[in-house]
């Protein structure tokens, strides 16, 4: 989730006075990723908007029925086409069922359309693509669809998996089985694991490339499919766009201490990282410090009305700017113990000069330190003490925070999309043959 400003990676460096010719791509999406509001649109805003730089970018989407990109959206004005077929319809009866009898995972049918099949097949007749990029397993179906042309000419496939889901399903169920109130999630989780397995590893092995944004999600995906190369294009962050500005106007009370969490809150990880916290974690912070949990972030699942009501926690719904959230906290916290690739919101609380406490699996696939750019801790206590150290130290302004602030911004530099983009361009120009 962030705030609805245009995304602006850095240029891209130029590549010299024998400038290859642009490159013809169509980027398959879930849905329009503006305005980018969550992981997936986030990646994708600054993938499309950093190919069409230098490229011709047709992009087809989701979205819901009425709705299209429109001409002021900043990604619309860069692509030369952008299509938005409406979202297809599928009840709960219908998922049910396929959840039993189905081959295919549930996330490999939530997507499809007959409509959007018949649109990137003609596409594909009509344009002599160069790249056709297919961002997530929900667009992996579309993806396939390429393999059905005639090997001379076929454009290159490259499927960009933003999570290994597979294994984020596998973790899930782990989770979730050990909980009697949430086993049958726990079976669903255990059900999509194995189908979700299959599916990967199917279109992992018809791509030409394979996107991981984490070097623990590339060696998934490469024993998925060894023949298929893989590389990290990981997550990334606009620095100047989450840099703390001097004057701000507040948004929490001068006291007690806010901890915040943020994320879309309908997502299984983040629900369960929430209530982990709030149940588990928060209540030994409160016995000793006065404190407030927020939880900011859009579709707060049902789940989460166990904490309305009580006075440490703030369920703030959607936000139109999440950055003053993440500014104005004393401490970001990052409780998850499921999930996999790598996240935006480590890298946006980090530019944002926040301090962090994260799990283990919060910061998977990040070289990051602990004790070095934030603190890690994984069991109740051990991370409500490293909350409380952070807060005591803010009290007796000490420098520690400041430190491990320092630390975690040098370390986030590296991770600004004006760095990561050129690797996705060199890809491009590695499977694609210098032309004319």
């Amino acid at each position: 989730m962030s705030s609805l400003e245009a995304p602006r990676p850095a240029p891209l460096p130029p590549t010299g006075t024998d400038t290859p010719r642009p490159l013809r791509i169509l980027f398959l999406v879930p849905h329009w990723p503006w305005p980018p509001r969550q992981g997936t649109s986030l990646r994708n805003s600054h993938l499309i908007r950093g190919a069409a730089q230098r490229h011709v970018v047709d992009v087809l989407a989701f979205g819901p029925a009425g709705v299209s990109s429109r001409p002021e959206d900043p990604l619309t004005a860069l692509c030369r086409r952008v299509e938005v077929v409406p979202l297809p319809r599928r009840g709960l009866l219908r998922r049910a069922l396929d959840t039993l009898v189905h081959p295919l995972p549930d996330m490999g049918l939530r997507l499809a359309s007959a409509q959007a099949t018949a649109r990137v097949r003609a596409l594909l007749a009509a344009e002599a693509y160069d790249v056709v990029q297919v961002e997530g397993i929900e667009m992996a179906r579309y993806g396939l669809l390429v393999r059905e042309l005639p090997p001379q000419g076929r454009p290159c496939l490259i499927f960009d998996d933003h999570n290994v889901e597979y294994r984020l399903q596998q973790r899930t169920a782990g989770v979730d089985l050990r909980v009697p109130r949430r086993w049958h999630g726990g079976v669903y989780s255990a059900i999509q694991w194995g189908k979700l397995w299959r599916y990967e590893r199917q279109i992992c092995r018809a791509a030409d490339r394979v996107l991981a944004v984490s070097r623990p999600d590339a060696a998934a995906l490469a024993r998925l499919a060894p023949a298929t190369p893989v590389h990290v294009v990981p997550n990334g962050v606009d620095v100047a766009h989450w840099t703390r500005p001097g004057q701000m106007a507040p948004v929490y009370p001068p006291r007690p201490p806010a901890l915040v969490f943020t994320g879309k809150m309908d997502y299984r990880p983040n629900v369960d990282a929430v209530l982990w916290f709030a149940q588990e974690v928060l209540p030994y912070i409160s016995a000793r410090q006065p404190v407030v949990f927020y939880v900011v972030g859009r579709d707060p699942h049902p789940r989460l009305s166990a904490l309305q009501g009580r006075p440490d926690v703030v369920i703030t719904g959607p936000v139109e700017d999440v950055r003053p959230y993440v500014w104005q906290a004393a401490v970001y916290v990052i409780p998850l113990r499921v999930g996999g690739g790598t996240r935006f919101k480590v890298l946006e609380a980090m530019a944002g000069g926040t301090p962090v406490v994260s799990t283990s699996l919060g910061i998977e696939g990040l070289d990051l330190r602990d004790g070095r750019e934030l603190l890690v801790a994984d069991t109740p206590r051990a991370f409500a003490q490293a909350v409380l150290a952070l807060l005591q130290d803010r009290q007796a302004q000490g420098d520690w925070v400041q430190k491990l602030v320092d630390g975690a911004r040098g370390f986030v530099a590296e991770y600004d999309w004006g760095r990561i983009l050129p690797r996705l361009e060199a890809l491009y120009r590695e499977v694609v043959p210098a032309q004319g």
